[in-house]
Parts: C-alpha cells; structure tokens; sequence
C-alpha cells in the first residue's frame, strides 16, 4: 500500500521544487532546472509510483506567467482525477517575503498583505525553499493564479 502524502509545489523560479510530507513533515525533496512543462510529468510519474497523494499545495503567484499557468492546469487537473484538495498560498511564504522578479529590474512585492511591483537598482537572488515542517494554516482553497503581469 502506498503511504498518504501531502504534495507542495514550488515553479515561480527555477529550479523547481517539490517537497512530500508525511504527518506535515517534509520527508523528501525534488529540485530541477528543467522547464516546468517538461520536469511535472516526469517528477509526478515518478512521485505517483511511490506515495498516495491526499493533498496538492502550491505557490500560486507571482513569479514567471508560464511556469503558473502550466502548474495550476496540471495540478487542478490531478486534484480533479485524484479527487483531492489543491490549496494555494502566495510565493512570498517561500522565499522569507523578499522581492520576486516579474522581468530585468522590476520585482513583486508584498507589503501590508498588498502585492504590486517595484524597481530595483540591485539584483534580488531568486532563492525559494521548501519549510521543513508543512503549516495549512498558510494556504486556502483561493488557488486561482496570480499572474500579476506588469506593464511592459
């Protein structure tokens, strides 16, 4: 029998990340450089093999337009077949609320729970982790994407 485990899903960024929690502590990690078009599939092939999912968590924004758009069909549409839950939580829980890059020197960011974008003269560095211990708490079932696409 394979063992229940809830799935988070982090594609804002590369690479990728993708975290199984037993008992909402993490018990194995994934990461890659692929395109998130390419690395799901194989990822959850090889995922699904293993583990029975019970629940999907993913960071539904904002960050690249592709790789959230791609994220959110596949995962609604194995949280609709599995007949699942699929939660969502804003990016900035991932990265200790540090800018994320929208493109070249314009970045998101979160202030007073309100997201807009902002100039920098500086590089932010893109680093994006998966917690050791899983908190619900976070997430809710608001799991539309943020796609947030600045004004080019």
């Amino acid at each position: 029998m394979k063992t229940a485990v809830d799935i988070v899903v982090i594609t804002l960024t590369s690479p990728l990340h993708v975290g199984i929690y037993e008992n909402n502590q993490r018990i194995k990690t994934f990461q890659t450089t692929e395109q998130t078009s390419e690395a799901l599939p194989l990822l959850f092939r090889d995922i699904l093999k293993e583990y029975q999912p019970a629940r999907l968590f993913f960071a539904r924004g904002p960050g690249s337009f592709m790789a959230i758009k791609i994220t959110y069909i596949f995962l609604k549409t194995l949280s609709l077949t599995l007949q699942i839950p699929l939660l969502a939580c804003d990016g900035f829980l991932f990265n200790e609320g540090n800018p994320i890059r929208a493109m070249r020197n314009l970045y998101f960011v979160k202030k007073e729970g309100v997201i807009s974008t902002e100039r920098f003269a500086h590089e932010y560095a893109q680093n994006f982790s998966l917690p050791e211990v899983l908190e619900e708490s976070y997430f809710n079932h608001d799991n539309e994407p943020l796609y947030m696409l600045p004004a080019v």
